[in-house]
């Protein structure tokens, strides 16, 4: 499948800190970085950048609000072609906290909503664009979008936005093979002249599967974490996509390493990846915070009764 069009997004810090409040140190960031340099990844998402009006400092760490001189830490001497990517989330972003891109570090700037807030998002994503950064709309829990709202939403999109790439963001992990064609596909008619990416957790263990499926269909901006490390189930594997892809380009040995290093030992400390609770909740089309809340407290393998709980099944044996 080697397509020069194809861009890879690694956002295993800014996703896979929504497990552990974005803490991860400068040292193991740095790391990050420097394997996903060497294995030449294009863009490198570091983070949120929220307001810290909303969010406290003495409850998340640096990559909750990404300021330039945390990030300057982590690039500063490595030689690099991958660019930095943050994301922000509608009405969570002080708009005055982010500089020209002439005088950030910054490459890129996502911009995440919920199709009811995509008159916000636009508004964001324009004020970004004219500040000089590349810009996306990634547009969550799409599983769950009316299809007449979808397709308001797209014309919207491709008339009144100046964002380069649409996402489709299967947030639940809901989506199966045809949804994922029938989505990419759709996204590609309306929004002519931009680019489609796909953003896929991994609830039921198709994170990686339904991205081929986008990419069969010309989606060429693609996310993915080191060793699917993201918010509970996580995400769409990198290393598999580098074996997907066999573009020359990509050289999985930096990220074979870093897993070694430092994903094998993160992983006895926190939990992420496929398990019940989460494939649970998307086979429901949940979000998979109530799977999360279950892993958190003392019925934390009892899977029936959460599975009953969300069905809300009085069924007894």
């Amino acid at each position: 499948m080697y397509r020069e069009q194809i861009k890879i997004l690694d956002c295993t810090i800014r996703d896979g800190g929504l497990i552990n409040n974005h803490d991860f140190d400068h040292r193991f960031v740095r790391a990050v970085y420097k394997a996903l340099s060497a294995a030449n990844v294009d863009y490198m998402e570091i983070g949120y950048k929220n307001s810290r009006r909303l969010f406290s400092p003495k409850d998340y760490g640096i990559w909750k609000f990404c300021d330039d001189e945390d990030i300057k830490k982590v690039i500063d001497g490595i030689e690099s072609k991958t660019k930095i990517s943050v994301m922000v989330d509608v009405d969570r972003v002080d708009v005055d906290d982010v500089k020209p891109r002439k005088e950030s570090v910054v490459d890129m700037i996502r911009v995440a909503c919920y199709v009811k807030d995509v008159d916000k998002a636009i508004r964001l994503v324009n004020h970004f664009a004219d500040k000089g950064y590349e810009t996306t709309v990634n547009l969550m829990a799409i599983s769950r979008i009316l299809e007449t709202e979808l397709n308001e939403c797209f014309h919207q999109l491709a008339e009144e936005c100046k964002a380069n790439v649409i996402y489709v963001v299967d947030s639940n992990g809901a989506l199966y093979q045809e949804t994922t064609e029938y989505l990419i596909k759709k996204a590609k008619s309306i929004c002519k002249g931009k680019e489609i990416g796909i953003h896929a957790h991994n609830n039921q263990q198709l994170a990686f599967s339904n991205t081929i499926e986008a990419i069969i269909h010309n989606a060429n901006y693609l996310d993915g974490t080191v060793f699917g490390m993201g918010r509970a189930a996580g995400n769409c594997p990198l290393e598999l996509l580098f074996g997907f892809l066999k573009n020359p380009k990509f050289d999985i040995r930096p990220i074979l390493d870093l897993i070694s290093t430092e994903f094998i030992p993160l992983r006895e400390k926190i939990e992420w990846g496929y398990i019940i609770p989460y494939a649970i909740t998307g086979m429901l089309d949940e979000h998979p915070r109530a799977a999360m809340a279950l892993r958190d407290s003392d019925k934390k393998e009892n899977y029936r009764e959460f599975y009953e709980s969300l069905i809300g099944s009085d069924e007894v044996e």
